[in-house]
C-alpha cells in the first residue's frame, strides 16, 4: 500500500472560489478557462454555505441467512443548497443575477484557482428561491439563494489551465 505524504492542511475561506456561469459547452467535463472567465465570481460576497454534496441512498438487502441487513448503493442524490450573501445598500446586481428560476451552473473550485487539480465542482442549478434575512441583532444585512440541483454534478474535475496573453495556454 502506497504511504501517505505529510496533509497541508487549509482553511476553506479565503481559498475556495465560488462562480456562477450562465452556459457550459460540456457540463460533464466542467467549464473551460474562458467559460470561467466569462462568469461571476461570487467568493467575496457569500456570508455562508450550505448543501453543495453529492450524496448516495443506500438499498438495504436482507435475507434469510442472517439477522444483519446488508445494503448496496442507490441512487445517487444532490440535496438542495444554498448561499447566504451580504446585500449591497446599492447595488443588486447578485439579486439580479440569481432572480428566482435562473438556471446555469454553480462552480466550486475547493482548494482554490490551481490548474490541473482535480478539485473544481460544477453544480447545474435552478434559483428556488431568493429572500431577505431580518434580525435585530448587529450584524450585516444578508439574503440567501436557494438552489435545486438539476442534474447530476461533475465532482473533481480538473482545473483548466490559465490563459496566457494573447490566448496561449
Amino acid at each position: 500500500m502506497p504511504e501517505l505524504t505529510t496533509q497541508k492542511r487549509f482553511m476553506r475561506r479565503g481559498v475556495s472560489k465560488f462562480f456562477f456561469l450562465t452556459t457550459i459547452a460540456n457540463p460533464k467535463n466542467g467549464p473551460t478557462r474562458a467559460e470561467i472567465a466569462a462568469g461571476t465570481e461570487l467568493s467575496d460576497r457569500i456570508s455562508d454555505v450550505e448543501g453543495w454534496a453529492l450524496e448516495n441512498t443506500p438499498i438495504d438487502t436482507p435475507d434469510m441467512g442472517t439477522d444483519y441487513t446488508s445494503s448496496i448503493p442507490g441512487e445517487d442524490k444532490a440535496e438542495n443548497s444554498a448561499l447566504t450573501f451580504y446585500e449591497d445598500r446599492e447595488d443588486s446586481s447578485v439579486e439580479t443575477l440569481l432572480s428566482k428560476g435562473v438556471e446555469g451552473y454553480v462552480v466550486i473550485l475547493r482548494k482554490g484557482d490551481i490548474p490541473a487539480s482535480p478539485s473544481m465542482d460544477t453544480f447545474p442549478v435552478r434559483v428556488g428561491a431568493r429572500s431577505a434575512s431580518y434580525t435585530t441583532a448587529a450584524e450585516p444585512a444578508k439574503f440567501r439563494v436557494s438552489f435545486n440541483i438539476t442534474s447530476k454534478p461533475a465532482l473533481d474535475s480538473a482545473i483548466p489551465a490559465l490563459t496566457a496573453p494573447g490566448g496561449g495556454a
